[in-house]
């Protein structure tokens, strides 16, 4: 059975050995790292599997012209080994309910449209959104509350550590 949970002080190491391990780099690893370093993470949760983390989801504070209390859903890391069981949906419906919770009213993520609207997430561009990453289609939009995006909004701004990913 998968729990998901909030991080504790003492999973750190292991919540980077999982992002290490489901991303060809460490560029995802190294943003949860400066997110929590810099007091951005609106919310940190653990999968846990048979007494292991498994997964990890983080939700940071995003902004975007005339809307408030936005988080951006990223990364979201699941071990290889455990890929294919529900852990990352297990994640992604814990991020959403936590985000509610902590009283966003929108949540953003760049991922695979067919994964996400499964998840009540559909396309920013229906609000006239646009990320800084050059996400097209795979950038999306599940809003909590009617009316809390205005169309036209234009760049959905993501918190500083992300800046190393931007295309310009």
């Amino acid at each position: 059975m998968i729990t998901i949970r909030d991080e504790r002080p003492d999973d750190a190491d292991a919540i980077r050995r999982v992002i290490l391990d489901a991303f060809p780099t460490a560029d995802e690893a190294d943003l949860v790292d400066a997110l929590r370093a810099d007091g951005q993470l609106v919310s940190s949760l653990v999968a846990v599997l048979d007494g292991a983390i498994v997964g990890h989801a983080a939700l940071s504070p995003v902004t975007v012209t005339g809307a408030e209390r936005g988080v951006g859903l990223a990364p979201v890391a699941v071990a290889t080994a455990c890929q294919g069981r529900g852990v990352g949906a297990a994640l992604v419906s814990g991020a959403l309910d936590a985000a509610r919770t902590r009283g966003a009213a929108f949540v953003v993520v760049l991922g695979a449209p067919a994964y996400y609207d499964r998840f009540g997430f559909g396309p920013a561009s229906t609000w006239d959104l646009h990320d800084e990453f050059g996400g097209g289609d795979a950038f999306q939009v599940c809003a909590f509350e009617p009316d809390v995006l205005r169309r036209g909004s234009g760049a959905v701004r993501y918190a500083p550590a992300f800046d190393r990913f931007t295309t310009g």
